[in-house]
């Protein structure tokens, strides 16, 4: 009796030791396969991007504040071509980005803001694209409101939709408030939707009612929001590494490549990130005035706009 004890010892050993190694092996199995479909997604989203044909932008990007080295300022361009050479900007915002605290401000201009243009005639704010690119816009904001703007992200109505259909392939939810199809290209009904790239787009730029470019600037600000919502649902985790792959050859932009994909997964892994919203012109700050070349257009007390726009930001404008 005293000589089976040694050998029952040995036996469970063993079977620890099995399945150590097992667990071992399917872990290592997991990590692996993991990493191989990343990079199968990754370069199926670059393949993707791959016939999207752009040409070099040059863009002159402000310094970071020395007072506030870790706020970054990117413009976010959306662009209403669709293969025309030259094109209006539809959605002009400015991303806030607080690298430290992860704090995510967004501010939405109107695009009938009656600017003046470096260069040019005064005219609608969404016509400095047309007149000179992604550059003519950020000197535009810039010199309106003293604003440092340190990159931008340009994209086109086509590749929102695509971008869209990547990362949210069962659609975004989005709250309809009324029955919307003049000029947006798809017929929505009020209610509660899944909508898909196509669909959220022409939701997006709905503006045939009362409310007209404050209810678009309203509704874009609504997509940013439901969009985050639906990325950072643990579903769609598995679509990241396509979208990041897609990212490059949908969005035009001064980063990096390796610099989008880390922030796309920075951003990805935060998860809780918050957004706080602002939209230029603030209430009480601006008039609807006409003008010969220019037509209607939003007329605003710049010097009024620029103190909310300091407050929101949290730092002193020049």
């Amino acid at each position: 009796m005293e000589d089976m004890h040694p050998k029952s010892r040995i036996e469970r050993k063993k079977r620890k030791f099995r399945f150590g190694r097992f667990f071992l092996s399917i872990l290592t199995l997991i990590i692996v396969g993991t990493l191989l479909y990343s990079i199968v997604q990754y370069k199926a989203g670059q393949k993707l991007a791959a016939r999207q044909s752009q040409d070099p932008i040059e863009f002159n990007g402000d310094s970071l504040d020395i007072k506030n080295p870790t706020i970054e300022n990117i413009l976010v361009l959306g662009s209403d071509t669709r293969g025309e050479e030259k094109s209006r900007t539809d959605t002009m915002m400015l991303v806030s980005w607080n690298k430290e605290t992860d704090e995510v401000k967004v501010i939405s201009f109107m695009r009938d803001i009656y600017a003046d243009i470096p260069g040019y005639k005064s005219t609608k704010l969404n016509t400095a694209y047309f007149l000179g690119g992604v550059q003519l816009v950020k000197d535009t904001v810039t010199s309106m409101f003293g604003i440092p703007i340190h990159h931008y992200a340009l994209i086109d109505f086509e590749s929102f939709e695509t971008l869209v259909d990547i990362v949210a392939p069962n659609g975004v939810e989005i709250d309809v408030e009324k029955d919307m199809s003049e000029k947006i290209g798809v017929t929505l009904k009020k209610g509660i939707h899944k909508l898909n790239g196509k669909e959220l787009l022409g939701y997006a730029r709905f503006r045939a009612d009362k409310e007209g470019d404050f209810g678009r600037v309203a509704r874009q600000q609504k997509v940013m929001e439901a969009l985050k919502e639906e990325v950072f649902k643990p579903v769609n985790v598995v679509h990241y590494p396509k979208f990041a792959g897609a990212l490059q050859g949908y969005v035009e932009t001064d980063y990096s490549s390796a610099e989008e994909v880390k922030r796309v997964l920075s951003l990805a892994a935060s998860g809780g990130v918050e957004i706080d919203k602002l939209t230029i012109p603030v209430e009480h700050s601006y008039q609807f005035s006409t003008y010969e070349g220019a037509g209607s257009v939003i007329e605003i007390d710049v010097e009024q706009n620029k103190k909310a726009l300091s407050e929101f930001i949290g730092y002193s404008l020049r």
